[in-house]
């Protein structure tokens, strides 16, 4: 094979659902190899909520857009199938920011080699961006204590499903906020949450007030929408409120209003908003924060995943819907 696919990012989205409207598909040569570079045949790539804001103008954030008329970017793992680098043989897996493409050439630079003996969903499911997110966040902002309360919104997805499993291992209660009875059935039942709150059919005062009774000390935000107010309200002295995503407010063209500010003052509270573009030099250390925890047996995940490339260009509304189970993977 001489040419590859990739798929370009051509249009700014507009609010709501995406589509292969804003993309366009294009047929590559394959690069050749010059001296202390690699070639990367990539098997699976990851689609992620954080791939909205990538799309959108915003240049005010915490990495530069996507250029249109570039790759579309997302993170990936791959095999290694030509190589002329000192340190990266034919064989090896990789995982990294490859973007929407069959083939990724790379001198090295932000990759970083698989050695976990799992298969590729499970490495992008649990050791690629939602591991290392949720291994960030927690431990950095959300310090977890043994016997304290910790609230996920999000909870059946790639970053808070793990979220919650290492705070219930750490010896938190743990309380999942999900979109569906199957997926509280999933967080309780599987991961060991102690309890799941369906945001769509609980009343979420009186759930959350029954499921918290000695308060909140820390919440993990993946979602933003109506539960963000009564996490916020029950929210203990010195709590720690680590902010991961705001899903429900990326297809709005004005969010909603925030929580009122007395509370932060009165309680002492820690609120810190992240990115894990600023972090990719810590990428060893949180994997080896990570990995006890995953060779134990402490950490389960589901994959959703699509089959082909092009699947990338509408799957990403599943985020929208919720229709998600798991971490949603594009299998090329």
């Amino acid at each position: 094979m001489s040419t590859f696919t990739a798929i370009n990012l051509i249009a700014r989205p507009a609010g709501g659902p995406v589509g292969p409207d804003l993309f366009e598909v294009v047929t590559k040569d394959i690069p050749k190899v010059a001296e202390g570079e690699f070639l990367v045949k990539q098997s699976h790539m990851s689609l992620d909520p954080a791939m909205f804001g990538w799309m959108s103008p915003d240049t005010d954030s915490y990495i530069p857009p996507v250029a249109l008329g570039d790759v579309m970017r997302s993170s990936g793992v791959g095999e290694i199938v030509e190589s002329n680098h000192p340190d990266f043989q034919v064989g090896d897996r990789v995982m990294g920011m490859m973007g929407w493409q069959e083939y990724f050439l790379s001198n090295g630079a932000g990759l970083n080699k698989v050695t976990a003996p799992l298969p590729d969903e499970a490495i992008l499911s649990i050791f690629a961006l939602p591991g290392l997110t949720a291994t960030q966040g927690l431990y950095s902002i959300g310090k977890p204590q043994k016997g304290e309360t910790i609230v996920v919104s999000g909870a059946a997805g790639s970053v808070g499903s793990i979220v919650g499993q290492l705070a219930k291992a750490d010896g938190l209660t743990v309380i999942g906020v999900v979109g569906s009875d199957e997926k509280a059935d999933w967080i309780v039942n599987e991961l060991g949450f102690d309890g799941a709150i369906n945001y769509k059919t609980d009343n979420l005062a009186e759930k959350l007030a029954e499921l918290t009774p000695n308060g909140i000390d820390v919440y993990f935000e993946n979602t933003g929408g109506p539960i963000q107010h009564h996490v916020f309200a029950r929210m203990n002295a010195h709590g720690r409120i680590a902010v991961c995503g705001l899903i429900a407010d990326y297809p709005k063209a004005e969010p909603d209003l925030a929580p009122n500010w007395i509370p932060i003052i009165k309680k002492r509270l820690t609120i810190k908003g992240f990115t894990m573009p600023d972090h990719f030099g810590e990428v060893p250390t949180l994997l080896a924060k990570l990995t006890p925890y995953v060779m134990k047996g402490q950490i389960k995940h589901r994959a959703h995943v699509l089959h082909g490339l092009e699947s990338a260009m509408t799957g990403l509304n599943l985020f929208f819907t919720g229709q998600n189970k798991g971490k949603l993977i594009v299998k090329l």
